[in-house]
């Protein structure tokens, strides 16, 4: 998810609110999802529209909403139009420092989608479903390194990216760890 955020340049983040009838139905939000998103492309005019959009329970743990990020402004009144279902909520993402790519930019909004997705989920309405949706068409391409070993490919990496990772994560350091050696790097 994060990789597509930046991949794309995902910056922009709102909510979808349903107002009366609400929707406890995850096919039914599926739907209106895919529906809003064509809606809104269509509106804009703009051709394919790059989004990703994650559901979410309510406090009830009855009523779905959804969580999206996109790479473009787009007027208020006009994705309230398009979703046609309730509240639009956007947010527009401060704290950001002065001069900030647009990776960062999307790197943040992605970090506020994630953590909806890393929500649990119960109940057999949404058991096996996939817990986040994207536009077809703009998975990021996938970049190999190798080396010799994991520090080497850790500076192949962080040469790439421009700086070591602000994170790091080995298998080895984890007491009950039972699968293959495994590593993880990431940057803020």
């Amino acid at each position: 998810m994060r990789r597509y955020c930046a991949a794309n340049g995902l910056s922009r983040f709102g909510t979808l609110t349903y107002g009366p009838p609400f929707c406890t139905d995850p096919d039914q939000l599926r739907a209106d999802m895919a529906r809003f998103f064509r809606r809104l492309r269509t509106a804009q005019g703009q051709g394919p529209l790059p989004y990703l959009w994650v559901p979410e329970f309510h406090a009830d743990g009855e009523r779905f909403h959804a969580h999206y990020a996109m790479d473009r402004f787009v007027p208020r009144q006009r994705i309230a139009e398009a979703w046609g279902h309730g509240h639009v909520f956007i947010k527009l993402l401060s704290d950001m420092r002065v001069g900030a790519a647009t990776w960062e930019e999307s790197r943040r909004a992605a970090a506020y989608v994630s953590k909806y997705v890393s929500k649990t989920f119960t109940g057999p309405q949404v058991f096996g479903r996939q817990r986040y949706g994207v536009a077809e068409g703009f998975q990021p391409t996938v970049q190999r390194l190798t080396g010799k070993s994991r520090a080497d490919v850790l500076q192949r990496a962080a040469e790439i990216i421009g700086r070591p990772p602000s994170k790091r994560w080995y298998s080895e350091d984890e007491e009950d760890w039972k699968g293959p050696p495994a590593v993880w790097f990431a940057w803020e």
